[in-house]
């Protein structure tokens, strides 16, 4: 039985369009609009609650829902491409609470602390996409990327939290062999999980033959067996793509002092939906 409260329901508040244009999707998990604009609804009071949630939030299932709830076009929030992820956070922040957000910043000649409006929607205006179809050459090697995905990146903060766990508890450890010991397997794995992060940035590499290497294990060994040199270019490609989609740290002059600095904008969903 039709719900006679659904013209009620909440509408979209802002249209955006994707800085990926809808490339780096696996099929059928983003129903991409005919003119390219995605809708964006306000979150609701679940989504509230679910952004309040600690579990989820550490998880990263607070913001996958979210994202599900207020941006339904994109069917599975964890294949996003990292691309997106500052676009739709912003754009959803901007549905619920309107174009503008407050900050407070520390000014770092003074040192006073101020409150400052960012403009969400010309924030928006900012975050674009690097060109992925740009290959990386190495030699005789085309090293071809692509945009890593929520997944990917929640995996990554999780693990880099565990990482910072061990630290900590090695820190404690009062026998200077033991601490020295297990220092060097958590630096093991510390470098282990960077590479792994840093190789499902690459798409493909292609081999002179013209044969193109899609096989996460032989690019994961590749990338453990090539010299320093290589494989920091390649890092520092990855990186490069990166920033071109992310939030650009805004200008602000100092409410005290007139000083004129740069401040980061935080995009952490437990204070970013306040």
């Amino acid at each position: 039985m039709n719900n006679p409260l659904r013209q009620y329901f909440r509408r979209p508040a802002l249209y955006i369009s994707l800085p990926s244009k809808g490339h780096f999707y696996p099929e059928g998990t983003l129903d991409m609009p005919e003119n390219g604009e995605l809708p964006v609804y306000p979150m609701t009071a679940i989504d509230e609650i679910t952004s309040r949630t600690p579990d989820a939030l550490f998880n990263g299932n607070a913001v996958a829902e979210i994202i599900k709830s207020c941006v339904p076009a994109i069917k599975d929030p964890w294949s996003l491409p990292s691309v997106d992820l500052d676009t739709i956070l912003v754009a959803i922040r901007a549905a619920t609470n309107g174009n503008e957000l407050e900050i407070q910043s520390v000014c770092e000649k003074c040192e006073n602390d101020g409150k400052y409006g960012v403009n969400l929607i010309g924030l928006l205006s900012t975050i674009t996409a690097d060109d992925y179809n740009n290959p990386l050459l190495m030699g005789e090697l085309k090293i071809n990327f692509k945009p890593l995905t929520y997944r990917d990146i929640n995996t990554g903060n999780l693990g880099q939290f565990e990482m910072q766990r061990e630290i900590i508890a090695l820190q404690a450890m009062e026998d200077e062999v033991t601490r020295t010991e297990k220092s060097a397997v958590t630096m093991q794995k510390l470098t282990k999980m960077n590479m792994e992060l840093i190789a499902n940035t690459v798409y493909s590499i292609t081999i002179p033959t013209g044969e193109e290497v899609t096989n996460r294990e032989h690019i994961n060994e590749y990338l453990e067996s090539c010299d320093r040199a290589t494989y920091e270019a390649v890092r520092q490609h990855a990186i490069k793509l990166r920033e071109a989609s992310t939030t650009k740290p805004m200008k602000i002059k100092c409410v005290n002092c007139s000083h004129e600095y740069e401040q980061t904008l935080s995009l952490n969903i437990t204070d970013f939906f306040e």
